[in-house]
């Protein structure tokens, strides 16, 4: 008998009291899965007592989306209280030193570009504008004496200061000339064209009417042809400098693996220093031990393989320098790190990382040395993880409860949850936490699974089956559901959805990671398949006879490769795959790892051909649905076209969804919801009960 029931019912009941009402449950709909709030990082104050968390109420209405800041107190002795009520979007959360005030970034009023804005929070009060950039600003962070902000703004590569921004913006709007000037590679990343613009690194006092000082124009880093910021500024523990990560190599990204590198800026001016980086690796995300001596950071090595687990380095800081090389912490840990943070007595590291489908809270010496989990057992999903003298904050969630803000304690690894931004909602659905599943391979391989249960669940009667694939690859089925892609939306038609972390997933060491490379797409495509016959063997629930597959992205890539072995299935859905390996490492966004991926470039390697679906389209026979969107510049449109086509000239029932205002993903709400809509017809056009 599955446990389903009883998991269900303790998830409710760590939410919220709202769980004991006598409510009949009902199936999940689209409006539940948008609608539900959506929680950014909580920012910790100083004293570790407050944390100000950036809730998202969503809406399906153009520019209906509001973003507001609440104060949620860690102790739990008091109710989450709301701090701004602005028609706009705020983030980037960072507390002055000691607590008193706030900065953040919002567009409010008449600006057009977002801001930085401090709010006092030792009492009531407007939150005050303190820059006025024609370029915006974002990523505010206090500098250790309080007096300094530090931000980030997209400029112009030639432009000395605002007014000269203008200038050139205006110059480039009389032109009348919608053009992009490229030389060099890459053109476009994710769903935006490159335009000209860098991001660079200013200060300024943190008054309003204060004049922000640019510290990268002119300097070599920004003047070489493969800068590129995404900077995650640290300030120094003197407040003399920052440590920043940027790359000096994007202009290489067509043949070789971009390089990210620590640099110390310091505020007087002159040229950023490389403090941490080499050919082998990258660093970014810089952050101090509390007692100064440490630099630590997120480390990638670079090397033949095209995955690698992120690791935690540090290396010593000195008189306001590194001293000595970058020493990896987490070596012998087999797992990616997520995220981590340094305990306030600068003893213990805290990190999260994936494992078997759930994102987990480990521990180990600031030092290195083994991880070891908090909770072996602990469901669901922990980010934005932030250590405190009185326990560890993050954001938590499950397949049974949606994201709260909760308190862990960093001996047991048990949570408190500290808001209840979703319980209302969540009381009244029928959202049965998900079953794991494990079976071996043809290959010998452990393969882990998930499985979502339909609402009002009887396990007398017998269910379709649905394959819901993971995108990525590196990365995993997870215990949590999902806004794009959401089990339980799929699940809540009638259907059992079956999610597995083929060979490639994260979350199972290194080796299981690396298993795909050269082999992209046939033992992924394999061991769907036999997940799909080894639960259909194990559970009567599940109709064998009535069966199909969906997918994004990578999970994109897979349903056309079940397309092109098997006719299995009685109907597909893809969303943004290839049908041609080559195709698309010639027209995306990112190559390089292709290359590694498929043991060469095309010219050299055979497995381009071999496992791309288009090369077997003679064999297409299954229902598809093919849906993409136009600004998709990952997956190109062209590939869903060539898809279609195969389809078409093979006379296979196929429908073609173009979404024109879409990139990668469908974030328009309505456009998501009619997207939903479409997919449940499709496949009860094909699994409805004769």
């Amino acid at each position: 008998m599955l446990k389903h029931c009883f998991v269900y019912a303790l998830a409710l009941l760590l939410v919220s009291p709202l769980a004991l009402a006598d409510t009949e449950l009902r199936a999940v709909s689209h409006e539940d899965v948008w609608l539900m709030k959506r929680l950014g990082s909580p920012a910790v104050s100083p004293d570790g007592r407050h944390a100000v968390v950036p809730v998202t109420e969503p809406s399906y209405e153009e520019d209906g989306a509001v973003t507001n800041l609440w104060l949620i107190t860690i102790d739990g002795s008091e109710p989450p209280r709301q701090l701004t009520a602005a028609r706009s979007g705020e983030s980037g959360v960072d507390w002055h030193p000691e607590g008193a005030k706030i900065a953040f970034s919002a567009t409010r009023e008449d600006d057009e570009q977002s801001q930085i804005y401090i709010m006092d929070m030792r009492g009531p009060g407007e939150a005050i504008r303190i820059t006025d950039l024609s370029t915006g600003a974002s990523n505010p962070v206090w500098s250790p004496d309080g007096e300094t902000i530090a931000f980030e703004s997209r400029v112009w590569p030639d432009a000395a200061d605002d007014e000269a921004n203008q200038e050139r913006s205006k110059e480039e709007e009389e032109r009348g000339i919608n053009v992009s000037r490229y030389e060099g590679f890459p053109i476009r990343d994710w769903n935006r064209w490159r335009d000209e613009k860098q991001t660079r690194l200013f200060v300024q006092e943190a008054r309003a009417g204060a004049e922000p000082s640019d510290l990268l124009f002119g300097t070599e880093l920004v003047s070489g042809p493969g800068y590129d910021g995404g900077l995650q500024a640290a300030w120094t523990p003197d407040g003399e400098a920052l440590v920043v990560s940027a790359t000096e190599n994007l202009h290489e990204a067509a043949f070789a693996t971009t390089r990210r590198h620590l640099y110390r800026i310091a505020v007087d001016g002159g040229e950023p220093e490389r403090i941490v980086g080499a050919e082998d690796f990258s660093c970014t995300g810089p952050r101090f031990s509390p007692d100064s001596d440490w630099l630590y950071c997120s480390y990638s090595p670079i090397n033949e393989w095209v995955y690698n687990h992120t690791e935690i380095a540090r290396v010593a800081w000195r008189d306001g320098s590194t001293d000595g090389d970058a020493e990896v912490l987490t070596g012998d840990f087999d797992r990616s790190v997520s995220s981590f943070d340094i305990g306030p007595d600068g003893e213990a590291l805290y990190l999260t990382a994936m494992d078997h489908g759930r994102i987990r809270v480990f521990t180990l010496p600031v030092g290195g040395g083994r991880a070891e989990v908090l909770d072996a057992e602990s469901s669901g999903v922990y980010s934005s993880l932030t250590a405190t003298d009185d326990g560890l904050v993050a954001v938590w969630e499950s397949s049974a409860v949606p994201a709260e803000v909760v308190r862990l304690d960093p001996t047991t690894g048990q949570h408190a949850t500290l808001s209840e931004f979703n319980a209302e909602r969540a009381a009244e659905l029928d959202r049965p936490a998900f079953e794991s599943f494990w079976f071996t391979s043809s290959k010998g391989r452990e393969i882990h699974s998930w499985l979502t249960l339909p609402p009002d669940f009887d396990e007398s009667r017998q269910y379709p089956l649905v394959l819901f694939i993971h995108g990525g690859p590196f990365t995993s089925s997870l215990d949590a559901d999902h806004v794009r892609w959401s089990p339980h939306l799929l699940a809540a038609a009638g259907y059992v959805v079956l999610r597995t972390d083929y060979t490639g997933s994260v979350g199972y060491g290194a080796e299981f990671s690396r298993n795909i490379q050269g082999d992209p797409l046939a033992t992924p495509g394999e061991e769907l398949v036999e997940a799909a016959d080894a639960v259909t063997e194990q559970f009567d629930f599940i109709d064998p006879d009535r069966q199909a597959a969906t997918g994004a992205s990578y999970g994109g890539h897979l349903v056309n490769w079940l397309l092109a072995t098997t006719d299995r299935f009685d109907a597909l859905v893809g969303h943004a795959g290839l049908i041609s390996l080559e195709g698309q490492w010639s027209t995306s966004d990112a190559i390089y790892h292709r290359e590694i991926m498929n043991a060469g470039p095309p010219w050299e390697s055979d497995v381009w051909e071999e496992q791309s679906p288009s090369t077997y389209a003679e064999q297409f026979s299954t229902p598809t649905m093919l849906t993409i969107g136009e600004r998709d510049y990952r997956v190109p449109l062209n590939q869903t076209i060539a898809a279609w086509t195969y389809l078409q000239r093979m006379q296979v029932p196929s429908k073609l969804l173009v979404f024109h205002d879409a990139d990668h993903w469908i974030m328009n709400g309505k456009e998501a919801r009619y997207f939903w809509e479409e997919v449940h017809d499709w496949l009860a056009k094909y699994l409805k009960d004769d």
